[in-house]
């Protein structure tokens, strides 16, 4: 945890995503089979717009059986994040505490302390995901998410693809992404999911 370097791609739809998983190429590179995970997002800010205003994301994100609350953080790298992240059923004091004792900037509790916190947006879509061994040697993860973004009334579907470099240098991640950008008719998604959603009426 500390930071996240992340590629993200959106798809015209799920059949895109199924044809993405099957590629012979980046099949070739899996470590073990796909993953299946229903993931449920709620994204929090105060009420008076601390984290937003200042490009943090908090969340608490259902993984499954996992509940996960995680902080993120703008970083002045392409593609990067500070992301901390702890198991906790809730947004909570405790939940904050335990993200400051895993490294996350101490602004946090600032943030978190300005004014009551608020769900603003949120998500709900299917993850599938797996580890590649890239020709270089380095890891990264292949996540295809297909669900909707939604805010108090509005939803909006989307799907998408993430490639989170985990090992090595990110250049051979890179690569890829843009490979499969130009073979599947893929483009760069510059915004987050909290960005889309919070965008929603």
């Amino acid at each position: 945890m500390g930071k996240e370097l992340e590629f993200k791609l959106a798809a015209a739809n799920d059949a895109v995503l199924d044809c993405l998983l099957g590629d012979p190429e980046t099949a070739a590179r899996m470590e073990g089979p796909i993953v299946c995970t229903p993931m449920e997002t709620t994204y929090f800010d105060t009420e008076t717009n601390a984290f937003r205003t200042n490009h943090w994301t908090l969340r608490r994100r259902q993984e499954g059986s996992r509940s996960v609350v995680c902080v993120k953080t703008p970083q002045p790298e392409p593609f990067a994040r500070g992301e901390w992240e702890v198991e906790a059923r809730a947004v909570d004091d405790a939940a904050i505490e335990w993200l400051l004792d895993f490294g996350a900037p101490r602004q946090l509790l600032q943030l978190y302390g300005e004014a009551p916190l608020r769900p603003v947006c949120g998500a709900r879509f299917l993850r599938r995901s797996v580890m590649l061994r890239l020709a270089d040697g380095s890891r990264a993860e292949l996540a295809c998410d297909c669900g909707v973004l939604h805010g108090k009334t509005e939803e909006l579907p989307f799907a998408e693809v993430e490639l989170e470099s985990k090992e090595g240098a990110p250049d051979a991640a890179k690569a890829l992404a843009d490979r499969l950008a130009k073979q599947y008719n893929l483009r760069w998604e510059p915004l987050s999911k909290f960005a889309r959603a919070n965008a929603l009426k």
